[in-house]
Formats: structure tokens, sequence, C-alpha cells
């Protein structure tokens, strides 16, 4: 498969410009120059920053600076300190991943479309002439399956316009329900050798989101652990109507392991050799509910498919969010957890 050179191992920036409060406070203190230089002491190569067009422009189209200015700054802490960037439109006019946000109505507005088109015909002058350091991500998670032909008609616009100011950066695109492995087929063959195909996993479900409180029907105190038994996954995903999410139904009765991820990504592999594309997971994670010891086994065995594979990944999330590498939670496992990110 391609190899995606400078952006291998990564960790997300989230609740920074995406997530979290606009005010320009917390634009300026959320992260720090120190904080990306704890990351390049990881030994990771690269940072996503997730940005909300909120940061960007007003409700009603009218230009801000703060998004521009604090990437600015951002793009000099990296320099210094040797990290590239995958700079991630996580919320555009009228449609997010959360529908909490109350974005709606992109995919069938053309108007909303073009500022979709105008925010990154923006962002491509400014930082396309930077294409070895900082690659584009074109819309976070995708959710309806409906959305698959809008979609690739969208981001093949989005393309052919931001290829005008940014001709040699990395485009990194994902497909439906929520940048799923499985829905990577539906995307358009890649338009350029310069296209990443994107996905995210949280696999499995139940164990990365348990007690997530955005999660219907997830309760608070649920607890499960990992790898833990396939047949209490299968019994408590039926009691508690979350089939819908992941059934397991198709997981060896042994359970997950390192080989569990395998089987997840080779079909996307597979179809990026076939492609000629490289291959991206930019969110991987899990819950701060869940116990210290057995997220460091998960991550263990996910970073052993992507290194098998030779995948690109890039983890959710640096601090806080629910699922901060950073919190106190982590701090006996945190040392020995980085080595498998």
């Amino acid at each position: 498969m391609k190899e995606l050179k400078g952006f291998m191992k990564g960790v997300d920036l989230g609740g920074w410009l995406s997530q979290g409060s606009y005010d320009r406070e917390h634009l300026d203190s959320f992260i720090s120059a120190a904080d990306i230089e704890t990351i390049a002491g990881w030994g990771l190569d690269h940072v996503r920053i997730p940005v909300d067009y909120n940061v960007f422009e007003a409700d009603d189209g009218t230009l801000k600076n703060d998004g521009i200015e604090i990437l600015d700054k951002a793009l000099e802490w990296c320099e210094k300190y040797g990290l590239n960037i995958v700079l991630d439109v996580h919320k555009t006019f009228g449609f997010s991943f959360y529908s909490g946000y109350g974005e709606v109505g992109f995919f069938d507005s053309v108007e909303y479309q073009e500022r979709f088109y105008r925010l990154w015909e923006r962002l491509s002058q400014r930082y396309g002439k930077h294409p070895e350091r900082i690659a584009f991500e074109l819309l976070n998670e995708v959710t309806d399956k409906s959305y698959s032909s809008r979609w690739n008609a969208i981001a093949k616009k989005a393309i052919t316009m931001i290829r005008r100011y940014a001709p040699e950066t990395l485009i990194f695109i994902g497909g439906y329900w929520n940048n799923s492995v499985d829905a990577l087929p539906d995307l358009d063959a890649p338009y350029d050798d310069k296209i990443v195909y994107n996905f995210h996993c949280y696999d499995p479900f139940l164990f990365t989101h348990q007690a997530a409180y955005w999660v219907d029907g997830m309760p608070a105190d649920f607890r499960i652990g990992y790898p833990g038994d396939i047949t209490e996954y299968r019994t408590k995903t039926r009691e508690l109507g979350l089939a819908q999410m992941q059934d397991y139904a198709d997981v060896p009765d042994k359970g997950f392991d390192s080989e569990y991820f395998e089987k997840r990504f080779v079909n996307a592999v597979k179809l990026c050799e076939e492609r000629g594309c490289a291959l991206y997971c930019g969110e991987y994670g899990v819950i701060n509910k869940a116990a210290p010891e057995q997220i460091l086994n998960w991550y263990k065995d996910i970073n052993a498919a992507f290194t098998k594979f030779g995948i690109g990944r890039c983890t959710w999330n640096y601090k806080k969010m629910d699922f901060g590498l950073t919190d106190e939670r982590l701090k006996d496992v945190i040392g020995e957890l980085v080595k498998y990110l």
C-alpha cells in the first residue's frame, strides 16, 4: 500500500478550534507551545487540528480572523518541534457529525455548499503553500449513507477548487457512517495521486464508548472490559438495545485481539492498493471511563494492526473531551501507552 510519509503517528487536538468555546481566551489558552513540545517528545510526527467554521466566519458569513491567527501560531509551534498538521474541517455551516449542534441542510443546499467551498478556498490559499507540512481533511464524519452520492459530488468540486491553490497538498477524504472503514468502497476513485482515504475506528464500540452520555441508551454506570468476554459483549448489546451500533455477530468466539483489527482493516487496505492511495485512521481512542490498564491493552492491539499494514493514524484525543491522554487518571500508563500510538 502507498506510504503516507509524515502522517504515520499523530494525536488529535480536539476541543481547541472545534467542540469547545469560541471565545478568544479559550482559543489562546487551550493548547500551548508546551503541549506541542510534549507531543513531539512522544515520538509522533503530526497533529490533527479539527476546526469549526465558527472560528473563521459568523453565522451570516462575515469573515473572522481568530481561526487564522491561531492556526498561524500552531504552524509556528509545529515547525519548531518538527510536527506536521492535518487541518480538518470538523463542522461546516449546515452540517456537523453531532446532531446536537443543530447544523442541518448542508447536503440539500447549494448556498451552504458554496460557503463550504469558500471556506476551503480561504484555507487553501493560505496554507496550500506548505504541502510538505500541512494536509487537508475535507469534512469530518459524514453521517447518513443517503448522503453518499451527494458527498462524492461535493468532494470533487471542493478538491478541484483546492487544487488551484494547493496542487501538491495531501487531501484526506472519508465516507459515511461517521467515516466508517466499511464506507470507503463507495467513495469515488481518487482524483489524483495526492488523495488519502480516511476512516475512524472506535471498535469495539461498547468498550470505547462505555458510559458515554451522548450515546442514546447508554447507562452512566455501564462498564465492560477489554478484551473481555465476547458473550458478555453480545448479551449486553442486546440488553441495552445498541445493536444498531455494533452487534459483534461477526466477531470470533475468542473475542478481541490484534487479529480482530486486522480483519476490520484488510479490505480497506486492499481497496487502497487497487486504487493507488494511502490509508489513514484520523480518530481512534477510548473513553476515560475505561480502566487505564485495559485502555493500554486496546492500544497495543489496534497499533499492531496499523503497523502491520502501514496505516497512518491519529489518536483521539490529546486532552479532555472525555478521551484525553493527558488526563490525570492515565498518568500511571501513559509512558507505556505512547509507545503504541
